[in-house]
């Protein structure tokens, strides 16, 4: 071993355990079943070539606390009188923590039980390799070998937390990931439940102190031969220049993230910078790093796609054709709810018997795709009837209330207005943006213990659900009049748990599948208690799933995996048909709304796709790439200003009717349609324009 090797090698053994930790993670992500895509000699070469030296300097600066422990490691420190000065300035900081008003008490909460615990800690250590002479070789040693444990385990959690993460999203960590820190109890409620945790914890917990052994007995040298004070500052000096070096570094490597094949990107990605860049861009400013018109042309143009726009808003008079029809309407959005799932579609599991004879009874809207991946973009898409825009969901944002919404247009109908969930509805800040937009909310924490018979972290089984609605609903229609109810599932995810004895996929087997069936089933046992209550028939139900099961694919935004059915449901009104029109998720209330006949003043970018004047188009996104589909083109707008273009063309399943062919080849477009990117751009700009300015406020 040279001897500069020596001077570091804490830090050398860490980074090449790091590095080949991430490589193994490569690889099996390579290859997992998720990642559907081929690729070529040029793609492994720059995954792996770029993403080893982006490791490398993400982790030169994630080391920078081992640095200063390795820097503060020293003899003399311990000799008199230093040792004794320093061990008494310790006992002194160690009581005015705890005794005095310090700026940890100003902050509150647990900080200064912290704040006391970390001084009390180093007081009590530092005491012992003082006092305790004899085994001071052996107390450093093990603090040495404890600290180097810490961040061992760090890196391996972090492999198996991007597995998991990849094995859920197909992508590396995202805006997700910085949601699951902020609902940490839900989440990990999740993870309990879903995977055999106890042996995966012993497993991560076994190679972390194998490695760890390995690692401290070829670093023990530096140990036994500590660097003196002037090659401290030269070993410093060197790391603080790799440090500035890799400050420039790490995002120059990730703009060469650029690949058209998404699956090279990700993998090429380092999954910790990836994080860094989710949890500082939660919001994303669309005027600052998307396409953009003058206002005046934006306004234009959105006003050729949705006629009788006023002003400078979406603000249009909707006039029925006829009396009003004030029905109940029940809005049921479920659990991500896959097109492909669905026999139309060409399923053979057979998985949603239910749901395939309801569309058989239904309207229902064969060409409809979800605005995003998540279920706070489905709720946004069905409740505002607004395009996804850059950053987090509405829902999710603090400037969420008040806002122009179906639930609002119902109460001006003399609607009472209900959002019903099984779970927590602080879960994903639901709680606060339907309670904020006029909704009574029902949610788990107001079921009584005789009401659950069922539940895992995400909430209350689905038939207690629904058991639920029915006795709010019999309730509701005491109060002669009408009521609209959204109802909002949980059962379809993981750990896809749910009652024995339901369905013939055994509870315990934790299956997608299973989860999709189950939903079916306590669907079904609704339908047939809803007929036998006398609100049934003056009641319309739509039934739109939240998003889909998965949104990974070769591609930003892959067609199929957006595509969602959607059918509503009212025997006596609303007679048997499928609208094969290409539409978004956030036309169906709209649409709903035109079939009763409502007369009002609507903000709502999604409009009534039966009328003559509807010109087909979908949206869908990420948090940060957003999706336009008009013409058999998907258009897509992404920071900083970029723009992609792929031609949609029909991949056939045989066997399946043509309105429900889900898959296309989606083709890089050379030359770019400059005109659907400026209606891309004027639908986006403009919903980004009314929330940044208050003006899809209510009134």
């Amino acid at each position: 071993m040279s001897t500069i090797v020596k001077k570091i090698a804490p830090f050398y053994n860490l980074a090449i355990f790091y590095i080949t930790v991430s490589v193994i993670l490569r690889i099996v992500l390579l290859f997992h079943p998720i990642t559907q895509s081929h690729f070529g000699v040029l793609d492994v070469l720059k995954i792996f070539t770029f993403g080893i030296v982006s490791d490398f300097f993400v982790f030169v600066i994630a080391s920078a606390f081992l640095w200063i422990y390795l820097l503060f490691l020293s003899d003399s420190k311990y000799y008199k009188p230093w040792g004794y000065l320093i061990f008494a300035g310790l006992v002194a900081l160690l009581g005015y923590v705890s005794f005095c008003n310090t700026i940890l008490n100003e902050y509150g909460g647990v900080l200064p039980e912290i704040g006391i615990s970390f001084v009390a800690l180093k007081t009590v250590l530092f005491g012992a390799l003082l006092f305790l002479p004899k085994y001071h070789h052996k107390l450093r040693l093990a603090l040495f070998s404890i600290t180097l444990f810490i961040f061992v385990l760090c890196i391996i959690q972090n492999a198996v937390s991007e597995f998991f993460f990849w094995n859920e999203f197909g992508v590396k960590y995202n805006f997700i990931a910085v949601d699951y820190l902020v609902y940490t109890n839900t989440v990990i409620g999740n993870i309990m439940e879903s995977y055999p945790v106890v042996p995966l914890f012993i497993g991560i917990g076994i190679a972390a102190l194998l490695s760890t052994y390995i690692i401290v007995k070829k670093s023990k040298v530096y140990l036994n031969n500590l660097p003196t004070f002037t090659e401290k500052l030269m070993i410093t000096g060197g790391y603080a220049v790799l440090f500035l070096i890799s400050l420039a570094a790490i995002p120059f490597l990730a703009k060469q993230e650029k690949s058209q094949n998404v699956f090279t990107n990700e993998l090429q990605a380092n999954g910790v910078y990836r994080f860094y860049l989710a949890f500082m861009n939660s919001e994303l400013d669309y005027f600052k790093f998307y396409n953009t018109l003058p206002e005046n042309e934006a306004l234009a143009l959105l006003q050729k796609q949705i006629p009788d726009l006023t002003g400078n808003t979406t603000t249009r008079q909707i006039t029925g054709k006829g009396a009003e029809i004030h029905k109940n309407v029940v809005l049921i959005t479920v659990e991500s709810l896959s097109a492909e799932f669905m026999k139309l579609y060409g399923n053979e599991q057979g998985i949603t018997p239910f749901l395939d004879s309801l569309a058989g009874q239904s309207l229902m809207f064969t060409n409809l795709y979800a605005t995003g991946n998540r279920t706070v973009r489905g709720l946004e898409a069905v409740t505002l009837s607004l395009p996804p825009t850059a950053g987090e969901s509405v829902v999710k944002r603090k400037d969420n209330k008040d806002k122009f919404s179906t639930g609002y247009v119902f109460k001006q109908k003399g609607y009472t207005v209900k959002y019903l969930y099984g779970g927590d509805a602080f879960f994903d800040n639901m709680q606060d943006f339907f309670g904020g937009n006029g909704y009574d909310i029902v949610d788990k924490k107001v079921f009584t213990p005789e009401e659950i018979t069922f539940q895992n972290i995400w909430g209350v089984c689905d038939e207690d659900l629904f058991k639920k609605a029915i006795k709010v609903m019999n309730e509701e229609a005491k109060e002669n009049k009408p009521f609209f109810n959204h109802i909002m599932t949980v059962s379809n995810h993981r750990p896809f748990t749910y009652p024995e004895n339901r369905i013939d996929i055994p509870a315990n087997s934790k299956q997608r599948e299973g989860g999709v069936k189950y939903t079916d089933f306590a669907m079904k046992q609704f339908f047939n208690n809803a007929k036998k209550q006398p609100w049934f028939n003056n009641t319309i139900f739509v039934i739109v799933a939240d998003h889909c099961a998965s949104s990974s694919g070769k591609t930003e935004l892959p067609v199929d995996k957006y595509r969602i059915p959607a059918m509503i449901y009212a025997p006596g009104f609303v007679a048997p048909s499928r609208h094969t029109v290409l539409m978004s998720q956030i036309d169906v209330m709209p649409t709903l709304m035109g079939m009763l006949n409502f007369s009002y003043q609507s903000k709502f970018f999604g409009q009534d796709v039966f009328q003559s004047d509807y010109k087909p188009r979908a949206f869908m996104a990420t948090y940060q790439d957003l999706g336009f589909i008009k013409d058999n083109v998907m258009t897509i707008i992404s920071p900083v200003k970029k723009v992609k273009q792929f031609s949609l063309t029909l991949d056939p399943k045989a066997g399946v009717g043509e309105e429900f062919q889900l898959y296309y080849e989606q083709k890089p477009i050379e030359k770019i349609r400059q005109d659907l990117v400026n209606e891309s751009v004027s639908y986006y700009q403009t919903a980004s324009y009314l929330l940044k300015n208050h003006l899809y406020q209510q009134k």
